[in-house]
């Protein structure tokens, strides 16, 4: 099976990191590469291995599934071994929220058989934990030598950063809309993020970045922002989109 990204008209315009996520490499001036999620219970191996190789074949050049648990955690290089017996080698990428940083660290045979980690700065942890739990998850990361997706979501906003921008923009002579505060928002948490995960060691191309909102303007604004703003490479996508 061939995990090279197929030509598309939707090439970079802007030279970016070039990440390398499995045999798949993203960014720079490459075509956009393909990537879906499953939507089986991560601990069913069957059901998950089953549907990464159909979502595979169907031409999606990454998968990713949810590590929400231990079940799903223990899961995970079991399902990689049969997708290993299949010929089928499609970059598998673990979907981690508020509990990511234990999994991780409790799970070092999932930590090594991802392909990538995604992690929402959103939900992480609350208030000091935050930092911390999100610092693990890029040392475990580094350790293993894995690419992340910082992904931030306007759906789970660190409500801190948003507050803080909220009360900036009111203490200005003509605030601002409150749209526009939330565009600020997702790509301050990106990039602040992102900064974060380079003092703990990250690579800047192991980083991908994105900031996902429901509405396609506001998406197409956010990212002409980001991409003017940083060299990182980018992921695109709207929430609430499946």
């Amino acid at each position: 099976m061939s995990l090279v990204p197929r030509a598309t008209p939707f090439t970079r315009a802007r030279q970016r990191q070039v990440v390398k996520v499995g045999q798949v490499s993203l960014g720079g001036d490459l075509p956009v590469a393909v990537q879906s999620m499953t939507n089986t219970d991560t601990a069913d191996i069957d059901s998950t291995a089953q549907q990464i190789i159909e979502l595979a074949e169907a031409g999606s050049e990454l998968v990713r599934i949810t590590v929400n648990n231990d079940a799903a955690a223990a899961a995970v290089p079991f399902i990689k071994e049969r997708l290993e017996i299949k010929n089928v080698r499609v970059p598998i990428v673990g979907d981690f929220h508020f509990n990511g940083h234990r999994l991780l660290s409790d799970n070092p045979a999932c930590a090594e058989a991802l392909d990538k980690y995604r992690i929402n700065p959103g939900n992480v942890g609350r208030g000091a934990k935050k930092d911390i739990q999100f610092s693990e998850m890029i040392e475990v990361a580094c350790r293993y030598d894995k690419p992340v997706r910082i992904g931030v979501n306007w759906g789970s906003l660190d409500q801190t950063l948003l507050a803080k921008l909220l009360d900036q923009n009111s203490a200005l002579e003509q605030p601002l809309e409150l749209n526009r505060i939330m565009q600020d928002a997702v790509i301050q948490s990106a990039l602040e993020s992102a900064a974060m995960a380079e003092s703990v060691g990250m690579a800047r191309d192991r980083i991908i970045l994105s900031c996902k909102t429901s509405h396609v303007q506001d998406l197409i604004t956010i990212y002409r922002r980001l991409a003017a703003e940083c060299d990182y490479a980018l992921h695109l996508g709207l929430t609430e989109a499946g």
